[in-house]
Formats: structure tokens, sequence, C-alpha cells
């Protein structure tokens, strides 16, 4: 395991208290600090006074719920998030997505998949010391050693998901990226059927990049088969 994921400090707000405890148990085996808080509002405090690398939130709690604190901390940080939903509840999963999540996981969950989407966002999140590139078409700019995107001078506000994304749409413009890949890259795991995620995500960017002010490439749906990046004329 990377030093990165050794150091990683993550916090899951869920007023299940067992499962709680159960996941603090199963992540210290890996290394993984967990930090738990059962009320949105004290997840909100709680992730005012330290920095985590990566956060997980139940959707439905009493209060404050997680989309709530989702919201307010996507106002001010891009840090990873995983939502916790109702199995079967895809109206939360992709209003989750669309407030900025990275991922969700339906409840009830094996903590090994968990785990694994911990990994995955980590590595993610972390790129490799030793790549450093910068990726442009138009006036799209990516640089994977800083993790920083702009269009022209204006700084992209991009989860790690959709930054991701965008470095896979930008290392091949012109050319199909298939959803499959996408979501392995930029999520980590291999599709799911039915699953809306990639599609999510990349409204997401659109916007982003069009309020940015990109208006000369275009990300393009191939129907049944993925995306790619057009190069303006």
């Amino acid at each position: 395991m990377s030093t990165v994921q050794k150091s990683a400090n993550i916090l899951l707000v869920d007023d299940d208290r067992e499962l709680g405890k159960m996941l603090s148990d199963f992540l210290a085996a890996d290394h993984l600090k967990l930090t738990v808080r059962n009320t949105g509002e004290n997840g909100l405090e709680e992730f005012s006074k330290r920095n985590f690398d990566l956060l997980i939130l139940d959707i439905m709690m009493p209060g404050m719920s997680g989309l709530d604190v989702l919201k307010k901390i996507r106002q001010t940080s891009g840090v990873p998030i995983i939502m916790l939903t109702a199995r079967g509840d895809d109206i939360d999963r992709i209003i989750g997505l669309e407030f900025g999540a990275d991922d969700y996981l339906p409840k009830p969950f094996n903590p090994r998949e968990l785990q694994a989407r911990i990994k995955a966002i980590l590595r993610r999140a972390k790129p490799a010391l030793n790549e450093s590139r910068v990726l442009s078409l138009g006036d799209i700019y990516l640089d994977t050693r800083t993790h920083r995107a702009r269009v022209n001078s204006v700084e992209l506000e991009l989860t790690g998901t959709e930054f991701e994304i965008l470095k896979c749409l930008l290392e091949t413009p012109g050319q199909v990226v298939d959803k499959e890949h996408l979501s392995e890259r930029a999520l980590g795991r291999r599709l799911l059927p039915y699953d809306r995620s990639v599609d999510t995500h990349i409204s997401n960017l659109r916007g982003k990049l069009e309020r940015a002010g990109n208006k000369n490439e275009t990300i393009q749906n191939q129907r049944g088969v993925g995306y790619l990046l057009i190069p303006g004329s």
C-alpha cells in the first residue's frame, strides 16, 4: 500500500453508530484512520477543524442530510466524497453526483467494496510524483503534476472524478473513449449495468467548461459507446 493511503484521514458522517464502529475497526486494519460523526451538523463542524483526504456521507440522516452537507462542502472544497445511498434509490444517487459527489455506494454494502472505492479514489487524487504533463486542446489546459485545470486563465473547480475524465478525453482528442474505460479510470471500478455515474459527471464537466468560457471544444456523446472531445475549428 502506498504511503498516501497509509496516512489517509477519512471522515464518515452517518447516524448509524454500529456501522461507524464496524467501519472504524475494519479500515484501521488497513491503516486508514476513520473519524465518525453522527449528524450532518457535527460532520460539517469536524470538517472545518481538520484536513481530511476523503469524506463518506450518508444521504438519509435526521436534520441536515448528507446532500445538504455535500452542497455546503462543495462551496469551498473539492475533497473526494463518497455518498451512501438507499439501495434502488436512483434519484438520490443522481442528485448526489450532480451536486459534486465523486461516487456512491448503496446500502447495505460489503465493507470490502467501500475499502476498494476508497483506495481507488485516493490513488486518483494523489498523482504519482514522477507524472508531470500538461495536456491541452484549444483553450483547455490540464496539469497532471499540480492536479489543476483551466480554460485560458479561468481555473476550473473540478472534483477528482471530473479531472480524471477530462484527462482521459484530452489524451485522445477526437477519439471516442468508451464508458467502461472512463469508469475504470475515473471511478476505479467496472461500469455497472444501468449505471449513469459517468454520464452525470460528463454533464457536470460540460457545464463547468462552458461557465469558464470554453466555446470551441465540445464533449460529444457517441450513443451506446462513450464520449469524445471535439477540437474547435
